[in-house]
């Protein structure tokens, strides 16, 4: 696996990095962001922390907004932004050139469907290729936590769900808690996977978590002045499926806040102390 470094910047004693690689998943170049906290270049190794972002989003929107280096320099948390689709030259868009298909909107999904089939397989990207490729590069533990933010919240909590012996604790904001049920989500998965609804039920957070046996941690926000909370986002679905299964579920809703990073950035360091507690 060949790494090419695209730009380093120093942040609170530690490293921002951008990498370029050929993903053999996605057949296509993709790009991913790592910022690596200062005790690494005191020898050490330490655990990661996968952030998935939200429509329209690289890697760099947690990364340049958030504001999340300082409290993971100071735990000694490495944090991994990949982008949310495929791009490049004959990877497949959107005809009509909305924002809420193709590039920019992967869904954390292994398309099943042309012409997203060949390149859309995010799923497999996240849970197997990128991890493999920062645990063969990079100073850092087995050990690792998956967090996202509204398309990236859905694929967290649905990638932890569905491999909760991988991740030691999940955490959303504004997630797309029951994408079988929402615009957003019916028209990513009648596109990606068809229209067979049963090809849907494994990539839907609610339905995943009312029926899971086995139970990581997980811290959910939600703003309620969100202007998607009731269309497209659901949490109260999430919040019956946790009571269902007696799934350890916290979900904190916050008078005010909207879907912004604004939003993500006053709560993000709960989110990271919560990760910290089960990383070590």
């Amino acid at each position: 696996m060949s790494l090419e470094n695209v730009s380093s910047n120093k942040v609170f004693g530690g490293w921002h990095k951008q990498y370029r690689h050929q993903s053999e998943t996605l057949n296509c170049e993709m790009r991913f962001a790592i910022f690596l906290p200062p005790q690494v270049q005191q020898g050490k190794t330490v655990p990661v922390l996968y952030w998935l972002s939200g429509l329209t989003c690289t890697d760099e929107n947690f990364m340049q907004k958030a504001g999340a280096q300082r409290l993971a320099a100071e735990l000694g948390i490495a944090i991994v932004a990949p982008d949310t689709s495929p791009r490049g030259e004959g990877v497949a868009d959107d005809p009509e050139q909305k924002y809420d298909l193709g590039l920019g909107a992967g869904f954390y999904v292994n398309a099943t469907q042309a012409p997203w089939k060949d390149h859309y397989h995010m799923y497999d990207y996240v849970v197997e290729e990128l991890p493999n490729i920062i645990e063969a590069n990079f100073p850092v533990t087995t050990n690792k936590a998956i967090s996202g933010h509204s398309m990236g919240g859905h694929g967290a909590l649905m990638i932890g769900l569905r491999n909760p012996e991988c991740y030691t604790s999940i955490s959303a904001f504004s997630p797309i808690s029951n994408p079988t049920q929402c615009p957003w989500g019916q028209k990513a998965m009648q596109a990606y996977l068809g229209a067979d609804k049963s090809a849907w039920i494994v990539y839907d957070a609610s339905l995943l978590m009312k029926d899971a046996a086995y139970h990581i941690p997980a811290l959910v926000d939600q703003g309620l002045d969100d202007e998607f909370l009731d269309k497209e986002l659901k949490p109260e679905t999430l919040e019956a499926a946790a009571k269902a299964s007696d799934f350890p579920l916290e979900l904190r809703q916050h008078p005010g806040y909207d879907h912004s990073y604004y939003f993500i950035a006053s709560f993000i360091e709960d989110h990271l102390r919560f990760h910290a507690q089960y990383l070590k």
